[in-house]
């Protein structure tokens, strides 16, 4: 099964400095995950847009990221992933504002993914602030879900899947500043 942790999937609830998790109040709400990370904006930003260091937190393989409007980031979690197989996650960039927002959907899913068409109605967007000196507050809120079974299943898998891909990033942060 593929890791829980898309971009944004990102890029992206409870847990590590101090996350959050939002209880929706129906079943469209989005799904938002929060942190405070110790680290400045600059190196958050890198994180998430930088090939090499996507490649050292979250993701086995990533071999493009094209921010650009209608790019295409893909990754895989499979380190012997080729990009062109079907492991991989293809995501388009749908906006961004450089060091403070970043979205994006998944345009296509690894072929395991368990939740394939409910995904292809979801965007993903990342919002970055300062909070002080040396820290970063992250609120990634993922769009989209609809009152359908499989929506919801998707839902619960990235309430927790976006919870985790923020620890994982706030512990590769603490090491590294």
């Amino acid at each position: 099964m593929t890791q829980p942790t898309h971009l944004f999937m990102l890029l992206i609830c409870a847990g590590a400095g101090g996350a959050l998790a939002a209880e929706p109040s129906e079943p469209s709400a989005p799904v938002v995950s929060e942190a405070t990370l110790n680290a400045p904006i600059e190196a958050v930003w890198k994180a998430y847009t930088d090939r090499e260091t996507i490649e050292s937190w979250m993701v086995a393989t990533s071999s493009e990221v094209d921010l650009s409007i209608g790019g295409k980031w893909r990754t895989s979690y499979d380190a012997n992933s080729k990009l062109d197989d079907d492991t991989v996650i293809e995501n388009e960039v749908l906006a961004f504002d450089p060091g403070r927002m970043l979205a994006v959907r998944t345009i296509r899913p690894p072929a395991d993914f368990p939740f394939p068409n409910a995904i292809l109605d979801t965007w993903t967007v990342l919002y970055l602030e300062p909070v002080g000196d040396n820290q970063t507050k992250a609120t990634v809120k993922m769009f989209g879900f609809t009152a359908d079974d499989e929506s919801q299943k998707m839902r619960a898998f990235f309430e927790w899947g976006n919870a985790y891909e923020l620890e994982k990033l706030a512990t590769h942060l603490e090491v590294a500043y």
